[in-house]
């Protein structure tokens, strides 16, 4: 089996932190993205990996090659971002001779027993009920509960199953054409040629999907969501920083993850703070926080807030001789 990993897309929603860092490796509960997709897979036995990269896709070859030098990995390029289904097509010399292909995103952190699909003797795909499934690709079930159709966020939805980028598939060649079959034909959907829309015209030739039903799965796209997900990594064991050195004059209130190197002073720090290695902290209230490496904050309260790497913030020190009946408001 090969794992597909595509990471070519630009991260429009989380700029301006997109522009000079590729989504997958923002740091989220003390390890970037993709890290959390890779390490998932390596447990349950996976060493071949593609990953198809694009936007800053340098830095994320550099972040894999140093971290997981023992994986057997490609790297295929994808410079025209024309959707999932052309950066899947793009793999289709690295697939010649595969007999299984396990395709995830690599920007997304799935809760979710991988080991469920890979004994899965049949083709499958990871499904998850959401209340608005015009965002997403949709999955229509059969009454014998295998996948009837498979459609990219319809206009009007008749099912709230969502297709949450988890896939396993046995007919490669068959998977192959179809993308094929799509870009030749410049079938596209929302201007994107759509791994949904080949998948669909497999399911027409006669390819069964067992759809799986998954815990739960962040897209880590939007700053909120990413938040959301770095908080509750960190709720959970494994996750948080348990060893920590003393900080000088400061305060740390768990769960927060700590990297290497980094100098927090006067300050007091958590709950649910990231702060990646090397960073610089004085007289500072962080909290719900992520902090990029490097970073460099003073004199400030943090909340709810997304730092990035080599970052600086200063705040304003007052000094201030305050009479009776006074009101100050600084906001």
């Amino acid at each position: 089996m090969k794992v597909i990993i595509p990471v070519a897309g630009a991260g429009t929603r989380l700029r301006p932190h997109t522009y000079t860092q590729p989504k997958p490796l923002i740091p989220v509960a003390g390890k970037p993205i993709i890290s959390f997709v890779i390490d998932q897979l390596v447990e349950v036995g996976i060493t071949d990996f593609i990953f198809v990269i694009g936007h800053l896709g340098e830095k994320i070859r550099l972040y894999i090659e140093n971290r997981y030098p023992e994986l057997n990995k490609e790297f295929v390029s994808q410079n025209n971002r024309l959707g999932i289904g052309h950066a899947i097509w793009k793999t289709r010399y690295a697939l010649e001779g595969v007999d299984e292909v396990f395709i995830i995103l690599g920007d997304t952190i799935y809760d979710t027993e991988l080991t469920e699909f890979l004994n899965i003797p049949c083709s499958c795909v990871g499904i998850k009920k959401v209340n608005d499934p015009s965002n997403f690709g949709i999955a229509e079930l059969s009454e014998d509960g295998e996948i009837s159709r498979m459609i990219e966020k319809p206009k009007i939805p008749k099912s709230n199953m969502a297709l949450v980028g988890l896939y396993k598939i046995k007919e490669v060649d068959l998977l192959v054409e179809s993308l094929e079959y799509i870009i030749a034909n410049d079938l596209r959907t929302n201007d994107e040629y759509q791994l949904t829309d080949a998948l669909m015209r497999m399911l027409e030739q006669g390819v069964s999907f067992l759809p799986i039903t998954i815990k739960n799965w962040y897209d880590c796209g939007k700053k909120e969501v990413l938040l959301e997900t770095n908080s509750m990594l960190l709720k959970k064991e494994g996750y948080a920083s348990s060893d920590l050195p003393g900080y000088d004059n400061s305060i740390i209130i768990h769960p927060v993850s700590i990297g290497k190197d980094c100098k927090i002073s006067n300050s007091i720090v958590g709950p649910y703070v990231t702060i990646a290695d090397n960073a610089i902290l004085d007289s500072c209230i962080v909290k719900e926080s992520i902090i990029g490496n490097y970073a460099k904050i003073e004199e400030v309260v943090l909340q709810n807030s997304v730092v990035g790497n080599d970052a600086a913030i200063k705040g304003l020190r007052q000094s201030l001789n305050i009479g009776d009946n006074t009101e100050i408001d600084f906001t």
